[in-house]
């Protein structure tokens, strides 16, 4: 099993080496000019990590109108191939369909992200209904005949009460949950979605349930490092202390402490040895040896802590693997 995680450890950080800002993407590709604004240069994406790049930065300027060519660049890159492990896009893609204006602005948007493969519209369709627009349905009907083959999901969402986006932070839903929620943050800056992966928190004191660990050990992770380059993070996880329950207000003081004196090291120390202390123990309530499989995905999952800090953290997108901060590492080495 340690030989399992070192592996995933350093594949994740080998992977990781080469993200780089959104404004040096463009210079190597000879797109960048002196006097122009970031949201006036095309993108160029060559790598999976140019789209995380500009998904990291994008919310300095809101190029919205370079978005459907990173849409694009995703499917081409093969980066929405795995729809549960795509929050980070999904998310993005849903707080900038948010941020698209009335209803013809939001259409003319959705209507340049065509044409789109049917597996990767998966990624579109889940964005409309996780924008929370007041006129999402509207917004997915009239684009129905452009997605035949994915009809039935649309009916999900349209006729059939499908998951929106206040339904993702569950035990079962959290980690994609909270992918998409930092996703529609990178995007938005929307307090509301940093308050969602907060809340989140109140599962690092959880020692019954693998997944709720997990999860809140990935929301303190992330909060922790993100929040060390992001001001407006900070503030809002300071006026979240005065509102929060206790279980929420300890893991999140620590994490203020750690963005603010940079001791970023201590929080992944911790998750993992809660992770090492379930290996050992089990679960509080239940000593079964069933339960011996998802401990060893978790301590996985957790690697993603651990990798983090090597690599793509400097660029404020802790642990990205494919498009997730909790999912894909949840999955990573999971029994197939």
């Amino acid at each position: 099993m340690r030989r399992l995680l070192r592996s995933f450890i350093l594949s994740v950080a080998a992977a990781s080496l080469g993200l780089v800002p959104f404004a040096a993407v463009s210079s190597a590709a000879g797109k960048r000019q002196p006097s122009a604004r970031a949201s006036d240069r095309a993108p160029a994406f060559a790598k999976p990590e140019h789209v995380l790049a500009f998904i990291s930065s994008y919310r300095e300027e809101k190029p919205q109108k370079h978005v459907p060519a990173t849409v694009h660049a995703m499917s081409e890159l093969g980066m929405l191939r795995e729809p549960e492990e795509s929050g980070i896009y999904t998310g993005f893609l849903a707080g900038v369909i948010r941020d698209a204006g009335d209803g013809p602005e939001a259409e003319k948007l959705v209507a340049k992200i065509f044409p789109l493969p049917p597996p990767d519209q998966v990624i579109l369709i889940r964005a409309i209904a996780y924008s929370e627009r007041a006129d999402w349905r509207e917004l997915m009907t009239k684009f129905v005949e452009r997605m035949p083959a994915r009809k039935p999901l649309i009916e999900h969402y349209l006729y059939r009460n499908g998951l929106l986006l206040d339904g993702l932070m569950t035990e079962a839903d959290g980690a994609f949950g909270l992918d998409v929620y930092w996703g529609l943050y990178f995007a938005t800056g929307d307090p509301a979605a940093a308050r969602r992966i907060v809340s989140a928190l109140a599962w690092t004191a959880d020692r019954d349930s693998v997944e709720k660990l997990t999860i809140g050990s990935m929301a303190k992770w992330t909060l922790a490092t993100n929040a060390t380059r992001d001001k407006d993070l900070r503030d809002i996880m300071k006026e979240e202390m005065n509102t929060q329950p206790a279980v929420v207000r300890k893991p999140l003081a620590e994490v203020i402490e750690a963005a603010e004196t940079f001791r970023v090291k201590r929080i992944k120390n911790d998750a993992l040895k809660a992770i090492e202390e379930l290996r050992a123990k089990g679960p509080q309530s239940v000593r079964e040896m069933a339960w011996w499989g998802k401990a060893g995905q978790t301590a996985l999952a957790l690697g993603c802590v651990a990798a983090s800090a090597m690599g793509q953290v400097e660029f404020g997108i802790p642990c990205v693997v494919g498009g997730a901060l909790s999912t894909a590492a949840l999955n990573y080495l999971a029994p197939k």
